[in-house]
């Protein structure tokens, strides 16, 4: 075969070749189920609200979006798959505060970077934490419960849902602003947690709304107080750490979903509608609402303006509490 031969069996395979899987157009997006990597087992607020939102942006999107969980390292291990992936718009990260903001503030050598490693799609949620004690513990209120801990000294146990974590962080902020002292005790997810608190086996957690609400309105666990500046509505009796004992203290959560760097800006842009879309609908906001979560959005410009002050507060919280990466 000829050069000229050679170079036009050359140029008409390349015209055959099925086209990279990510158009820049993102005008035939999507064209199969998209894949949302939780960073937290089932039962965790990492893994309730995506399961909530999943339904109607599936709807709107006209395709099925799969929520895979991926546990471990605090969210580092879903965040790393998906910063890997192939950056077209069919696998995503369901981002939580840990994952995006914590874990860079803890950390010194992450496998990935919060803000470099993804594009953000959209902000769909806050959320408190609610300080959760055993039944059994003998205390009403949240002064109560400080006074306890005081009078035994490193004899309570915090659980949390891993080391590094919002729950865990929140609830060394806590300590080092009462002066309580508490044994750290990490579990795999916070429904394991959540399950140890119920039997006694550790006394407090600092859990997600999502995670706790359905457990304190049956009476498993006592509720003290919420971690937010204000009263939440799904809990609208219970008073905030604020109100109750600690002046300075505010905590809130917040959650969105991410795409890996390099995804076109037209997939990002469609995404984005579709999900603003999705978080609009009556369905979707009390889906939410009954698990005590706040229904947000935001352009992707404004989730990653928020994921940088997240980092910044929680860089200085992480001082406050002296916590370090275990």
């Amino acid at each position: 075969m000829n050069k000229l031969k050679l170079l036009a069996a050359t140029l008409a395979g390349l015209a055959l070749a099925p086209a990279p899987a990510w158009s820049q157009s993102g005008a035939d997006y999507p064209n199969r189920p998209i894949r949302i990597v939780a960073p937290f087992p089932p039962g965790s607020a990492g893994d309730i609200i995506p399961r909530a939102v999943a339904p109607g942006a599936g709807e709107i999107l006209k395709q099925n979006l799969i929520i895979e969980n991926r546990p471990g390292a605090a969210g580092g291990i879903a965040a790393e798959v998906v910063a890997k992936s192939a950056p077209d718009g069919y696998t995503l990260l369901f981002g939580t505060t840990g994952t995006l903001a914590i874990n860079a503030a803890l950390y010194p050598k992450l496998s990935y970077d919060p803000l470099r490693d993804f594009v953000p799609i959209v902000m769909c949620a806050t959320s408190a934490h609610v300080i959760v004690v055993a039944p059994m513990l003998p205390v009403a209120n949240l002064k109560e419960y400080i006074a306890l801990a005081k009078s035994k000294p490193g004899q309570l146990n915090l659980a949390s849902s891993g080391a590094g974590t919002a729950v865990h962080l929140s609830g060394e902020l806590f300590n080092a602003l009462t002066g309580i002292k508490t044994v750290h005790v990490a579990y795999k997810g916070g429904a394991e947690a959540m399950t140890d608190l119920i039997a006694g086996r550790v006394q407090v957690m600092f859990a997600s709304m999502s995670s706790a609400v359905t457990l304190i309105r049956s009476g498993k666990v006592k509720a003290l107080a919420v971690t937010s500046a204000e009263r939440n509505a799904a809990l609208p009796d219970l008073p905030t750490v604020r109100e109750a004992a600690v002046p300075g203290y505010n905590v809130t959560g917040f959650f969105g979903f991410l795409a890996p760097a390099a995804t076109p800006r037209a997939i990002v842009t469609k995404l984005n509608e579709h999900f603003v879309a999705t978080l609009k609908t009556p369905e979707t906001k009390e889906r939410l609402a009954a698990l005590g979560v706040d229904v947000t959005w935001s352009t992707p410009e404004q989730f990653g303006e928020q994921i940088r002050e997240e980092i910044a507060q929680w860089t200085k919280a992480v001082k406050v509490a002296g916590a370090r990466a275990d």
